[in-house]
Protein backbone atom coordinates (compact mmCIF):
# COMPACT_ATOMS: atom_id res chain seq x y z
CA UNK A 1 0.00 0.00 0.00
CA UNK A 2 2.29 2.80 1.27
CA UNK A 3 0.15 5.69 0.10
CA UNK A 4 1.45 9.15 0.97
CA UNK A 5 -0.33 11.39 3.51
CA UNK A 6 -1.26 13.70 0.66
CA UNK A 7 -3.02 10.89 -1.19
CA UNK A 8 -4.82 9.75 1.95
CA UNK A 9 -5.94 13.30 2.72
CA UNK A 10 -8.04 13.16 -0.42
CA UNK A 11 -10.33 10.77 1.43
CA UNK A 12 -11.28 13.55 3.86
CA UNK A 13 -12.90 15.70 1.18
CA UNK A 14 -14.86 12.69 -0.04
CA UNK A 15 -15.97 11.66 3.46
CA UNK A 16 -16.60 15.21 4.64
CA UNK A 17 -17.87 17.34 1.74
CA UNK A 18 -16.81 20.95 1.99
CA UNK A 19 -13.79 20.23 4.18
CA UNK A 20 -10.75 22.35 3.37
CA UNK A 21 -7.58 20.34 3.92
CA UNK A 22 -4.51 22.52 4.41
CA UNK A 23 -1.95 19.98 5.62
CA UNK A 24 -1.16 16.30 5.94
CA UNK A 25 1.40 14.18 7.77
CA UNK A 26 1.96 10.54 8.59
CA UNK A 27 0.20 8.94 11.54
CA UNK A 28 3.13 7.92 13.73
CA UNK A 29 1.26 5.30 15.75
CA UNK A 30 0.60 3.13 12.74
CA UNK A 31 -0.58 -0.03 14.45
CA UNK A 32 0.55 -3.30 12.88
CA UNK A 33 1.07 -1.88 9.41
CA UNK A 34 -2.02 -3.43 7.89
CA UNK A 35 -3.50 0.01 7.17
CA UNK A 36 -2.29 3.07 5.37
CA UNK A 37 -2.82 6.02 7.69
CA UNK A 38 -2.36 9.77 7.89
CA UNK A 39 -3.42 12.91 9.73
CA UNK A 40 -5.14 15.69 7.82
CA UNK A 41 -5.26 19.26 9.13
CA UNK A 42 -8.33 21.33 8.23
CA UNK A 43 -8.48 25.07 7.72
CA UNK A 44 -10.30 25.48 11.05
CA UNK A 45 -7.43 23.76 12.88
CA UNK A 46 -9.20 20.46 13.41
CA UNK A 47 -7.10 17.31 12.89
CA UNK A 48 -8.56 14.11 11.46
CA UNK A 49 -7.15 10.59 11.23
CA UNK A 50 -7.55 8.58 8.04
CA UNK A 51 -7.07 4.82 7.75
CA UNK A 52 -7.39 2.78 4.59
CA UNK A 53 -7.51 -0.98 4.13
CA UNK A 54 -7.13 -2.71 0.78
CA UNK A 55 -8.39 -6.24 1.42
CA UNK A 56 -11.63 -7.77 2.63
CA UNK A 57 -10.34 -8.36 6.13
CA UNK A 58 -9.14 -4.83 6.83
CA UNK A 59 -12.21 -3.38 5.15
CA UNK A 60 -14.43 -5.40 7.49
CA UNK A 61 -12.51 -4.06 10.47
CA UNK A 62 -12.96 -0.48 9.32
CA UNK A 63 -16.66 -1.11 8.72
CA UNK A 64 -17.02 -2.56 12.23
CA UNK A 65 -15.18 0.42 13.70
CA UNK A 66 -17.50 2.82 11.90
CA UNK A 67 -20.60 1.04 13.24
CA UNK A 68 -19.22 1.01 16.78
CA UNK A 69 -18.28 4.69 16.80
CA UNK A 70 -21.72 5.64 15.55
CA UNK A 71 -23.36 3.38 18.14
CA UNK A 72 -21.70 5.41 20.90
CA UNK A 73 -24.28 8.16 21.25
CA UNK A 74 -23.72 11.39 23.14
CA UNK A 75 -25.40 9.83 26.16
CA UNK A 76 -23.18 6.75 26.06
CA UNK A 77 -20.03 8.84 25.68
CA UNK A 78 -21.05 10.95 28.66
CA UNK A 79 -20.89 7.80 30.80
CA UNK A 80 -17.22 7.27 29.99
CA UNK A 81 -14.38 9.06 31.86
CA UNK A 82 -12.34 9.40 28.66
CA UNK A 83 -12.74 10.47 25.05
CA UNK A 84 -13.71 8.21 22.18
CA UNK A 85 -12.96 9.08 18.53
CA UNK A 86 -15.83 10.79 16.74
CA UNK A 87 -16.92 9.23 13.48
CA UNK A 88 -16.50 11.74 10.64
CA UNK A 89 -17.17 9.70 7.53
CA UNK A 90 -16.14 6.84 5.29
CA UNK A 91 -15.52 6.46 1.58
CA UNK A 92 -13.71 4.43 -1.07
CA UNK A 93 -10.14 5.33 -1.99
CA UNK A 94 -9.02 3.47 -5.11
CA UNK A 95 -9.82 -0.14 -4.21
CA UNK A 96 -9.68 0.44 -0.47
CA UNK A 97 -12.16 1.45 2.21
CA UNK A 98 -11.30 4.63 4.08
CA UNK A 99 -12.48 5.61 7.56
CA UNK A 100 -12.11 9.17 8.84
CA UNK A 101 -12.38 10.09 12.52
CA UNK A 102 -11.12 12.88 14.72
CA UNK A 103 -7.60 12.60 16.11
CA UNK A 104 -7.21 12.05 19.84
CA UNK A 105 -4.06 13.38 21.52
CA UNK A 106 -2.09 11.44 24.08
CA UNK A 107 0.80 9.02 24.48
CA UNK A 108 0.73 5.25 24.62
CA UNK A 109 2.47 2.71 26.84
CA UNK A 110 3.43 -0.75 25.64
CA UNK A 111 2.12 -3.60 27.81
CA UNK A 112 5.51 -4.61 29.17
CA UNK A 113 6.20 -1.05 30.31
CA UNK A 114 2.96 -0.35 32.17
CA UNK A 115 4.14 0.42 35.72
CA UNK A 116 2.41 -0.91 38.84
CA UNK A 117 0.72 1.26 41.42
CA UNK A 118 -1.43 4.31 41.00
CA UNK A 119 -1.39 6.16 37.74
CA UNK A 120 -1.47 4.22 34.49
CA UNK A 121 -2.45 0.83 35.93
CA UNK A 122 -5.26 2.09 38.14
CA UNK A 123 -6.57 4.39 35.42
CA UNK A 124 -6.63 1.54 32.90
CA UNK A 125 -8.57 -0.70 35.27
CA UNK A 126 -11.15 1.99 35.98
CA UNK A 127 -11.49 2.76 32.26
CA UNK A 128 -12.19 -0.87 31.39
CA UNK A 129 -14.78 -1.03 34.16
CA UNK A 130 -16.48 2.05 32.69
CA UNK A 131 -16.80 0.36 29.30
CA UNK A 132 -18.25 -2.75 30.93
CA UNK A 133 -20.80 -0.57 32.73
CA UNK A 134 -22.29 0.76 29.48
CA UNK A 135 -25.92 -0.28 28.94
CA UNK A 136 -26.47 -3.31 26.72
CA UNK A 137 -28.76 -1.21 24.54
CA UNK A 138 -25.67 0.49 23.07
CA UNK A 139 -24.69 -2.81 21.47
CA UNK A 140 -28.11 -4.27 20.80
CA UNK A 141 -29.41 -1.07 19.23
CA UNK A 142 -26.60 -1.21 16.66
CA UNK A 143 -27.18 -4.86 15.87
CA UNK A 144 -23.75 -5.87 17.15
CA UNK A 145 -22.77 -9.31 18.43
CA UNK A 146 -24.12 -10.57 21.74
CA UNK A 147 -22.75 -13.67 23.47
CA UNK A 148 -23.91 -15.31 26.69
CA UNK A 149 -21.56 -17.15 29.04
CA UNK A 150 -22.71 -20.47 27.57
CA UNK A 151 -22.04 -19.25 24.02
CA UNK A 152 -18.57 -18.00 24.97
CA UNK A 153 -17.80 -21.32 26.59
CA UNK A 154 -19.00 -23.24 23.53
CA UNK A 155 -16.77 -21.15 21.24
CA UNK A 156 -13.74 -21.80 23.44
CA UNK A 157 -14.50 -25.53 23.47
CA UNK A 158 -14.68 -25.54 19.67
CA UNK A 159 -11.38 -23.65 19.40
CA UNK A 160 -9.60 -26.11 21.68
CA UNK A 161 -10.95 -29.06 19.70
CA UNK A 162 -9.93 -27.55 16.37
CA UNK A 163 -6.45 -26.75 17.63
CA UNK A 164 -6.02 -30.24 19.10
CA UNK A 165 -7.14 -31.79 15.80
CA UNK A 166 -4.04 -30.36 14.09
CA UNK A 167 -1.85 -32.65 16.19
CA UNK A 168 0.50 -29.76 16.99
CA UNK A 169 -0.71 -28.84 20.49
CA UNK A 170 1.24 -30.38 23.40
CA UNK A 171 -0.94 -32.86 25.26
CA UNK A 172 -0.38 -30.96 28.50
CA UNK A 173 -2.02 -27.86 27.07
CA UNK A 174 -4.90 -29.75 25.50
CA UNK A 175 -5.72 -31.38 28.83
CA UNK A 176 -5.29 -28.10 30.68
CA UNK A 177 -7.65 -26.16 28.37
CA UNK A 178 -10.26 -28.91 28.18
CA UNK A 179 -10.43 -29.23 31.94
CA UNK A 180 -10.80 -25.46 32.20
CA UNK A 181 -13.65 -25.48 29.68
CA UNK A 182 -15.44 -28.16 31.67
CA UNK A 183 -14.95 -26.39 35.02
CA UNK A 184 -18.29 -24.74 35.76
CA UNK A 185 -16.72 -22.41 38.33
CA UNK A 186 -14.84 -20.57 35.58
CA UNK A 187 -17.91 -19.80 33.48
CA UNK A 188 -20.31 -18.27 35.98
CA UNK A 189 -20.00 -14.71 34.73
CA UNK A 190 -22.35 -11.97 33.67
CA UNK A 191 -21.90 -10.84 30.07
CA UNK A 192 -21.09 -7.16 29.61
CA UNK A 193 -20.44 -4.57 26.94
CA UNK A 194 -16.83 -5.19 25.92
CA UNK A 195 -14.30 -3.66 23.55
CA UNK A 196 -13.29 -7.08 22.31
CA UNK A 197 -9.98 -6.10 20.74
CA UNK A 198 -8.40 -3.99 23.46
CA UNK A 199 -4.67 -3.96 24.16
CA UNK A 200 -2.30 -1.76 26.13
CA UNK A 201 -1.82 0.65 23.24
CA UNK A 202 -5.58 1.15 22.99
CA UNK A 203 -5.24 3.59 25.90
CA UNK A 204 -4.12 7.20 25.42
CA UNK A 205 -2.56 8.97 28.41
CA UNK A 206 -1.81 12.44 29.62
CA UNK A 207 0.53 12.94 32.54
CA UNK A 208 -0.96 14.30 35.76
CA UNK A 209 1.64 15.92 38.06
CA UNK A 210 0.13 14.30 41.14
CA UNK A 211 -1.51 11.08 39.97
CA UNK A 212 0.82 10.11 37.14
CA UNK A 213 -0.41 8.99 33.69
CA UNK A 214 -4.20 9.14 33.35
CA UNK A 215 -6.29 7.61 30.57
CA UNK A 216 -7.80 10.40 28.45
CA UNK A 217 -8.84 8.40 25.40
CA UNK A 218 -9.54 4.84 24.29
CA UNK A 219 -9.15 3.46 20.76
CA UNK A 220 -9.91 0.14 19.04
CA UNK A 221 -13.71 -0.05 19.19
CA UNK A 222 -14.16 -2.41 16.24
CA UNK A 223 -14.82 -5.37 18.59
CA UNK A 224 -17.64 -3.62 20.50
CA UNK A 225 -20.06 -6.34 21.55
CA UNK A 226 -21.59 -8.09 24.55
CA UNK A 227 -19.52 -10.97 25.88
CA UNK A 228 -16.97 -12.12 28.44
CA UNK A 229 -15.39 -9.21 30.36
CA UNK A 230 -12.19 -11.28 30.62
CA UNK A 231 -11.54 -10.62 26.93
CA UNK A 232 -10.64 -7.01 27.74
CA UNK A 233 -8.17 -8.12 30.43
CA UNK A 234 -6.36 -10.88 28.53
CA UNK A 235 -3.58 -8.48 27.46
CA UNK A 236 -2.47 -8.26 31.10
CA UNK A 237 -0.54 -11.51 30.70
CA UNK A 238 1.99 -9.34 28.86
CA UNK A 239 2.02 -6.78 31.68
CA UNK A 240 2.94 -8.86 34.75
CA UNK A 241 4.11 -5.91 36.85
CA UNK A 242 0.87 -3.98 36.50
CA UNK A 243 -1.68 -6.80 36.25
CA UNK A 244 -2.59 -6.96 39.93
CA UNK A 245 -3.20 -3.22 40.13
CA UNK A 246 -5.26 -3.13 36.93
CA UNK A 247 -7.44 -5.94 38.26
CA UNK A 248 -7.75 -4.25 41.66
CA UNK A 249 -8.75 -0.92 40.12
CA UNK A 250 -11.21 -2.69 37.83
CA UNK A 251 -12.84 -4.48 40.78
CA UNK A 252 -13.02 -1.27 42.81
CA UNK A 253 -14.60 0.72 39.99
CA UNK A 254 -16.99 -1.99 38.85
CA UNK A 255 -20.59 -2.07 40.08
CA UNK A 256 -21.13 -5.55 38.69
CA UNK A 257 -21.39 -8.84 40.57
CA UNK A 258 -17.86 -9.86 41.61
CA UNK A 259 -16.33 -12.37 39.18
CA UNK A 260 -13.68 -14.26 41.14
CA UNK A 261 -12.58 -16.25 38.08
CA UNK A 262 -12.09 -13.18 35.88
CA UNK A 263 -8.29 -13.20 36.04
CA UNK A 264 -8.14 -16.95 35.44
CA UNK A 265 -10.22 -16.72 32.27
CA UNK A 266 -8.20 -13.73 31.10
CA UNK A 267 -5.00 -15.76 31.45
CA UNK A 268 -6.58 -18.69 29.61
CA UNK A 269 -7.68 -16.43 26.75
CA UNK A 270 -4.12 -15.12 26.41
CA UNK A 271 -2.80 -18.66 26.08
CA UNK A 272 -5.48 -19.50 23.53
CA UNK A 273 -4.21 -16.78 21.19
CA UNK A 274 -1.50 -19.28 20.22
CA UNK A 275 -4.20 -21.84 19.47
CA UNK A 276 -5.99 -19.30 17.28
CA UNK A 277 -2.77 -18.62 15.41
CA UNK A 278 -2.31 -22.35 14.88
CA UNK A 279 -5.86 -22.83 13.60
CA UNK A 280 -5.48 -19.77 11.37
CA UNK A 281 -2.35 -21.22 9.76
CA UNK A 282 -3.96 -24.63 9.39
CA UNK A 283 -6.97 -23.13 7.63
CA UNK A 284 -4.72 -21.28 5.19
CA UNK A 285 -2.49 -24.36 4.74
CA UNK A 286 0.47 -22.19 5.71
CA UNK A 287 3.12 -24.48 7.15
CA UNK A 288 5.23 -21.52 8.25
CA UNK A 289 2.41 -20.20 10.45
CA UNK A 290 1.61 -23.66 11.80
CA UNK A 291 5.26 -24.25 12.68
CA UNK A 292 5.56 -20.86 14.35
CA UNK A 293 2.42 -21.44 16.42
CA UNK A 294 3.58 -24.93 17.37
CA UNK A 295 6.91 -23.53 18.57
CA UNK A 296 5.12 -20.98 20.73
CA UNK A 297 2.84 -23.66 22.17
CA UNK A 298 5.82 -25.85 23.00
CA UNK A 299 7.48 -22.93 24.81
CA UNK A 300 4.27 -22.28 26.72
CA UNK A 301 3.98 -25.93 27.72
CA UNK A 302 7.63 -26.08 28.81
CA UNK A 303 7.21 -22.98 30.92
CA UNK A 304 4.22 -24.47 32.69
CA UNK A 305 5.92 -27.79 33.44
CA UNK A 306 7.52 -26.68 36.69
CA UNK A 307 5.41 -23.65 37.50
CA UNK A 308 2.00 -23.23 39.07
CA UNK A 309 -0.22 -20.42 37.89
CA UNK A 310 -0.97 -17.51 40.15
CA UNK A 311 -4.33 -15.78 39.88
CA UNK A 312 -2.90 -13.32 37.38
CA UNK A 313 -0.15 -15.17 35.48
CA UNK A 314 2.61 -17.71 35.77
CA UNK A 315 6.00 -16.20 36.45
CA UNK A 316 8.11 -18.91 34.78
CA UNK A 317 10.61 -17.67 32.20
CA UNK A 318 9.26 -20.01 29.54
CA UNK A 319 5.71 -18.81 30.09
CA UNK A 320 6.65 -15.15 29.98
CA UNK A 321 8.77 -15.66 26.87
CA UNK A 322 5.91 -17.38 25.10
CA UNK A 323 3.39 -14.75 26.11
CA UNK A 324 5.77 -12.01 25.00
CA UNK A 325 5.53 -13.56 21.54
CA UNK A 326 1.86 -12.59 21.40
CA UNK A 327 3.09 -9.45 19.67
CA UNK A 328 4.03 -11.68 16.75
CA UNK A 329 0.55 -13.17 16.46
CA UNK A 330 -1.40 -11.11 13.92
CA UNK A 331 -4.72 -9.98 15.27
CA UNK A 332 -6.45 -11.59 12.33
CA UNK A 333 -6.16 -14.80 14.30
CA UNK A 334 -7.81 -13.39 17.43
CA UNK A 335 -11.44 -13.40 18.46
CA UNK A 336 -11.53 -9.65 18.65
CA UNK A 337 -9.54 -8.55 15.65
CA UNK A 338 -8.07 -5.14 16.18
CA UNK A 339 -5.91 -2.30 15.00
CA UNK A 340 -4.47 0.76 16.64
CA UNK A 341 -6.51 3.68 15.41
CA UNK A 342 -6.40 7.47 15.07
CA UNK A 343 -3.83 8.63 17.54
CA UNK A 344 -0.57 10.45 17.19
CA UNK A 345 1.82 9.12 19.81
CA UNK A 346 3.69 11.64 21.95
CA UNK A 347 7.05 11.12 23.57
CA UNK A 348 6.50 11.67 27.33
CA UNK A 349 9.76 13.65 27.51
CA UNK A 350 8.14 16.20 25.23
CA UNK A 351 5.59 16.82 27.97
CA UNK A 352 8.19 17.46 30.66
CA UNK A 353 9.46 20.90 31.60
CA UNK A 354 12.88 21.54 30.07
CA UNK A 355 14.60 21.57 33.43
CA UNK A 356 13.31 18.02 34.14
CA UNK A 357 14.12 16.49 30.76
CA UNK A 358 17.12 14.10 30.71
CA UNK A 359 20.27 15.78 29.43
CA UNK A 360 21.48 12.76 27.51
CA UNK A 361 18.27 12.02 25.66
CA UNK A 362 16.84 13.98 22.82
CA UNK A 363 13.28 13.23 21.79
CA UNK A 364 12.97 12.75 18.04
CA UNK A 365 11.18 15.60 16.34
CA UNK A 366 7.66 14.93 15.15
CA UNK A 367 6.89 14.64 11.48
CA UNK A 368 6.50 18.01 9.86
CA UNK A 369 3.07 18.72 8.45
CA UNK A 370 3.10 18.96 4.71
CA UNK A 371 1.58 22.30 3.72
CA UNK A 372 -1.14 21.67 1.15
CA UNK A 373 -2.59 25.16 0.98
CA UNK A 374 -0.64 25.98 -2.18
CA UNK A 375 -0.05 22.52 -3.60
CA UNK A 376 -1.52 21.92 -7.03
CA UNK A 377 -3.22 18.65 -7.78
CA UNK A 378 -0.21 17.40 -9.71
CA UNK A 379 -0.42 13.74 -8.80
CA UNK A 380 3.16 13.76 -7.51
CA UNK A 381 3.56 11.85 -4.25
CA UNK A 382 6.28 12.85 -1.76
CA UNK A 383 8.06 10.09 0.13
CA UNK A 384 7.24 9.80 3.83
CA UNK A 385 9.25 7.87 6.39
CA UNK A 386 7.44 5.71 8.92
CA UNK A 387 7.83 6.59 12.59
CA UNK A 388 7.62 3.90 15.24
CA UNK A 389 5.14 3.92 18.11
CA UNK A 390 6.19 5.74 21.27
CA UNK A 391 6.72 3.85 24.49
CA UNK A 392 6.31 5.51 27.84
CA UNK A 393 7.36 4.70 31.38
CA UNK A 394 6.07 6.32 34.55
CA UNK A 395 6.97 6.25 38.27
CA UNK A 396 4.56 4.39 40.48
CA UNK A 397 3.83 3.30 44.00
CA UNK A 398 4.00 -0.28 45.21
CA UNK A 399 0.62 -2.02 45.04
CA UNK A 400 -1.05 -2.88 48.29
CA UNK A 401 -1.84 -6.37 49.46
CA UNK A 402 -5.16 -8.00 48.62
CA UNK A 403 -7.53 -8.54 51.53
CA UNK A 404 -8.89 -12.08 51.47
CA UNK A 405 -11.48 -11.29 54.15
CA UNK A 406 -13.84 -9.12 52.14
CA UNK A 407 -17.48 -10.02 51.35
CA UNK A 408 -16.31 -11.76 48.18
CA UNK A 409 -13.90 -13.98 50.12
CA UNK A 410 -15.99 -17.11 49.76
CA UNK A 411 -16.25 -16.62 46.01
CA UNK A 412 -12.50 -16.05 45.81
CA UNK A 413 -11.80 -19.26 47.69
CA UNK A 414 -14.04 -21.13 45.26
CA UNK A 415 -12.14 -19.58 42.37
CA UNK A 416 -8.82 -20.58 43.90
CA UNK A 417 -10.08 -24.15 44.15
CA UNK A 418 -11.06 -24.07 40.48
CA UNK A 419 -7.70 -22.56 39.61
CA UNK A 420 -5.87 -25.28 41.54
CA UNK A 421 -7.73 -27.96 39.60
CA UNK A 422 -6.82 -26.21 36.37
CA UNK A 423 -3.18 -25.62 37.38
CA UNK A 424 -2.65 -29.27 38.28
CA UNK A 425 -3.32 -30.25 34.68
CA UNK A 426 -0.15 -28.37 33.66
CA UNK A 427 2.15 -30.93 35.25
CA UNK A 428 2.60 -34.60 34.66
Amino acid sequence: MARSPFTLAAAVTAALPGAEVVGARSLTADGDGRFDSAIATLADGRELAIRVGDDDETSRELAAEAIALRALTTGARAMLPFRVPEFVGETQLSEGRALVADLLPGFQIEAGHVPPGRGAASSMGASIAAVHALPASVVRGAGLTTRSADEVRAEIRQLVDRAAATGRVPARLTVRWREAVEDDDLWRFESAVILGGIKATSFLFEDDPERGPEVVGVLDWHGLSIGDPAVDLAWLSSAPDAAADVHAAYAEASDRTPDAALAVRARMLAELEFARWLVHGDQLRRNDIVDDAATLLEALAEGLRENDLSVIAARGEGVDSALDALDRVPETAATGTGFSMQTDAYNPSDLMPEELAPDDEQAPPGDATEDLSEVADSGLVPAVDEVSDTEANAESTTPGEVDDHDPAGEAQRAARAALQRWSNSASE
